[in-house]
């Protein structure tokens, strides 16, 4: 058993509307919202990192399973926005919570799957060896974008989400999470700047400081991905969709979101939605979802919640969560 102990999430303080990208860029409210349906995003502050929101987050998911970084035995930290390039981000996080010198690690280069995907190895680590283990998703996002772009610049913001992790007990069970990987599709959403296939030239700068993103083909693998993972995962608990009480998906676009929905056949008071409060948050929007739900009280006890998400590799995954 894989049993969810505390949930926790963090969002910066400074919101940016799209009347405020408005002034930066040639964009409106109206055409932000008609393709995307994001209305504001939140964006780190300058004495803020992707270890301050990740920590941030931690500490209330800790909180909120009576709990403290000494009760930790491991960190696994999804995000594809890591502090500095070596080491990891979950270095950081272990040493600024005040953790024991447990096992820390990030999984990065998974987009915005990351953290469902994070989900299975702790599953598969407290399996091997019970332990407690603390899993967030987290994204700074704003300092990789280019305001040149505007098509995808307005899409994203900055957060973290958490969970913590243990082999019983808790509020929830982790059922059973799928996956994959389709590395065909490696150009359709990717940094290409500053790896070993194109090394960062100070001289010829541009492209290291922003993604590039194949939008319409993006849109048809999300849709693709995201609703097969979440009938697959279903298939492997023998439900159907009028057993699932919520589906939080990756909060990427309101209309992939929405076409999602439609092919799983579930209502509109299904399907968890906070896009447009908080933009495209990577690894972060999934467990960030998961928190404000709850905290919302859209989650109750007895009810089949199912998470599904798709990223950057092309990677996807899925996982089903019962609650107490």
């Amino acid at each position: 058993m894989t049993a969810f102990l505390g949930f926790g999430g963090y969002t910066p303080e400074k919101v940016m509307t799209n009347d405020d990208w408005a002034k930066l860029v040639d964009t409106s409210d109206e055409w932000i919202v008609q393709r995307t349906g994001i209305r504001e995003r939140h964006i780190a502050a300058d004495d803020e990192s992707t270890m301050t929101l990740a920590s941030e987050a931690a500490l209330v998911a800790l909180n909120d399973a009576g709990m403290t970084a000494t009760d930790l035995d491991e960190i696994i930290l999804a995000t594809d926005t890591p502090e500095v390039r070596t080491p990891d981000t979950a270095s950081f996080v272990q040493h600024r919570l005040g953790a024991r010198e447990i096992p820390s690690f990030d999984l990065g280069g998974s987009g915005c799957a990351g953290f469902v995907t994070a989900l299975d190895v702790a599953r598969a680590r407290i399996a091997f060896k019970p332990k407690t283990v603390l899993v967030i998703g987290v994204e700074l996002i704003s300092r990789m974008i280019s305001p040149k772009e505007r098509e995808t610049c307005v899409l994203f913001g900055d957060g973290a989400g958490a969970v913590v992790l243990g082999p019983e007990g808790g509020t929830a069970e982790l059922l059973e999470v799928v996956g994959g990987t389709d590395g065909a599709m490696t150009g359709i959403l990717t940094l290409d700047v500053g790896g070993t296939r194109r090394p960062f030239d100070p001289a010829t700068p541009d492209g290291y400081d922003h993604l590039t993103m194949h939008g319409t083909e993006v849109f048809k693998q999300a849709v693709h991905r995201m609703s097969t993972a979440t009938a697959e995962v279903l298939d492997m608990i023998g439900a159907t969709a009028e057993d699932v009480s919520l589906v939080i998906p990756h909060q990427a676009n309101k209309r992939i979101i929405d076409a999602v929905g439609r092919r799983l056949g579930l209502s509109e008071g299904q399907v968890y939605v906070n896009v447009d409060r908080y933009g495209n948050t990577g690894s972060a929007s999934v467990p960030l979802a998961l928190w404000q739900a709850r905290t919302e009280g859209r989650i109750a006890s007895g009810d089949l919640v199912l998470l599904t998400a798709f990223g950057a590799g092309f990677h996807w995954a899925a996982a089903a969560i019962r609650f107490n």
